[in-house]
């Protein structure tokens, strides 16, 4: 009997840990991370490191933590879509009161190590942020409007800038620049999969843009941003933050997300706003990684 025991445990392992989303939290992360890096001019001491590890913790339990709730508000969407149907709560192998209780252990360890050794600013704005994702977008915005992306995005713009108040103890107008790419990256990042998942969308009763407005008025929305995000993926570099080493690097993955865009306007099928979409995930993070290069090299 007890050789079942360790499958039991890992069995159970996996699907809290699935609660969290670790795709996602592994890019939230990564972007806090950048912001740390951002923050403190040239290389960093061991204090530093120390202290940007725990910070990077702390937001990985409170991050945890929305994701979880989320998964408790939308199990009942999640079971109508392929995307989604596997999720532990969706299929019912956990508990709303057990989903509830991980969402809360994660987020108060989380706000505590951010308020005790990293700071009580990045412990609020974190904690904001989990208020902003898991309230106002999951429960009031997402199935309430088709602007609930954009409004909503605010809250997933937000790891840089929890970065950089882990580090410098404020918010200052490079964490807001970082801030702003990644709100405007976000609506043809998450339009460019609901375009070929729509039919799952519309079985949810979620106002996503391409059910309420279709998917021609959707496909030029992603467009249009996507030229406001080119414009403001070069501030970086406008505003001094970085060299031109972070300037070729954004102006390559901007003419090339530009054209992914325009192609998916001028003749759309459900494959190339796949890769319209995947590329997306390579265009932030390999934005991102080449600021982190160029903060180093120069």
């Amino acid at each position: 009997m007890s050789t079942h025991l360790p499958l039991v445990s890992t069995s159970r392992f996996r699907q809290f840990y699935a609660l969290t989303k670790p795709r996602v939290i592994q890019l939230i992360v990564f972007c806090a991370l950048i912001g740390m890096v951002l923050a403190v001019p040239g290389v960093p001491s061991w204090a530093q490191v120390r202290l940007a590890l725990l910070a990077c913790l702390g937001i990985w339990l409170v991050a945890g933590a929305a994701a979880a709730f989320n998964c408790i508000v939308e199990k009942g969407i999640d079971a109508k879509m392929k995307r989604t149907a596997w999720r532990p709560t969706a299929q019912g192998a956990l508990e709303d009161r057990q989903t509830l209780l991980f969402a809360a252990v994660l987020c108060v360890a989380g706000s505590t190590l951010l308020y005790v050794w990293v700071n009580p600013l990045t412990m609020w704005l974190t904690f904001a942020t989990f208020v902003g994702y898991a309230v106002v977008y999951t429960v009031i915005l997402k199935p309430m409007t088709p602007q609930n992306i954009v409004i909503g995005g605010a809250s997933g713009a937000m790891p840089p800038v929890l970065g950089w108040a882990a580090m410098s103890g404020d918010v200052g107008p490079e964490a807001l620049i970082l801030f702003l790419i990644i709100f405007l990256w976000t609506p043809p990042h998450f339009w460019a999969l609901a375009l070929y998942r729509v039919e799952d969308y519309r079985k949810s009763g979620l106002p996503m843009l391409p059910v309420t407005h279709g998917n021609e008025f959707t496909r030029l929305m992603v467009l249009l941003y996507t030229l406001i995000l080119f414009a403001a993926c070069l501030m970086p570099y406008i505003y001094g933050m970085s060299s031109w080493i972070y300037l070729v690097v954004a102006l390559g993955l901007g003419v090339w997300f530009c054209l992914y865009a325009f192609y998916l306007w001028r003749d759309y099928s459900d494959e190339l706003a796949r890769k319209t979409f995947r590329f997306s995930l390579i265009h932030l993070s390999a934005l991102f990684a080449a600021l982190l290069v160029d903060h180093y090299v120069f």
